[in-house]
């Protein structure tokens, strides 16, 4: 895979340099999912296409088995594939995507497209926030997609486990929480109705993988900031998984900026896992 990471600078020498590069701007907000689709019609970097989060990076259509999936269950394979060739994404297209939140919504996108098999995707460090401090200027222009064929079949590059078969391996791998503290111990609960977390979950907030300027820490920081948490355990053991598989991306994102590949996603997240009243529960 390529560098999970790009800075404004190197993104401005890039499009500068007129390498065809597919900008997708994925801000959002769970209090106001309108919110991020109004912010990038107010600006974004010229050219970037919009993804939202609900529409989509997640599907909300019920599961042919009536379970609940969790408040951002993954779209199929098929329905992803489609979006990404509305927007003209190949194989062979260099993709960066973005936000205004930390990059916790553009590191879902950019776990999806290595779900989906696509190899030339990075973040911007930083955001749009990066990209203007730069002094790179922002459009209001929305481009049209060219609406392309869907993005042909190919094996994903990142793995995924179920809520099934991560109860059977509880104890075996090890598991990390991205959300905030107070969620993860149970003291609050905004936006699921049961508090708390999966018994074994260790808690590592995705925030804690930016420094003041809302850039990554580099490689060198986030490998020690990781270490007491995987406590030795290869990354090919360790699930990330978070309210609703977002902010979870953002934990394997940082990993694999510190070079700790392998790790896997729990897409369904707390959300799925507590809206089964059979499954154990841990506060504190």
């Amino acid at each position: 895979m390529k560098p999970p990471l790009i800075t404004a600078a190197a993104l401005t020498e890039r499009l500068e340099g007129g390498t065809p590069t597919v900008l997708i701007d994925a801000s959002f907000d769970l209090a106001d999912p309108a919110a991020g689709e109004r912010s990038y019609r107010d600006a974004h970097l010229p050219g970037a296409h919009y993804l939202h989060l609900d529409r989509d990076l997640a599907d909300h259509a019920a599961a042919s088995d009536g379970r609940f999936r969790g408040r951002h269950p993954l779209p199929t394979r098929e329905a992803f594939a489609a979006t990404l060739g509305h927007l003209g994404i190949t194989p062979a297209s260099s993709v960066v995507v973005y936000d205004r939140q930390g990059s916790m919504y553009a590191a879902r996108a950019w776990w999806m497209l290595l779900w989906l098999g696509h190899r030339d995707v990075a973040v911007l460090d930083g955001g749009l926030a990066a990209w203007v401090a730069a002094g790179n200027a922002v459009s209001r222009d929305v481009p049209a997609p060219p609406d392309g064929p869907g993005y042909p079949s190919s094996a994903a590059l990142v793995g995924s486990i179920g809520a099934d078969a991560l109860q059977a391996a509880l104890g075996r791998v090890r598991l990390i929480d991205a959300r905030a503290a107070e969620r993860f111990r149970g003291d609050v609960e905004p936006l699921d109705p049961v508090a708390g977390h999966i018994p074994g979950a260790l808690n590592r907030p995705f925030k804690d993988n930016l420094d003041a300027q809302g850039l990554f820490l580099d490689a060198a920081a986030l490998r020690s900031a990781f270490a007491p948490v995987l406590a030795g355990h290869a990354p090919s053991k360790v699930v990330h998984q978070c309210g609703s598989g977002v902010t979870a991306c953002h934990n394997l994102l940082a990993m694999e900026a510190a070079g700790l590949s392998g790790s896997v996603l729990y897409p369904g997240s707390w959300s799925e896992w507590c809206g089964d009243a059979a499954r154990p529960v841990a506060r504190g």
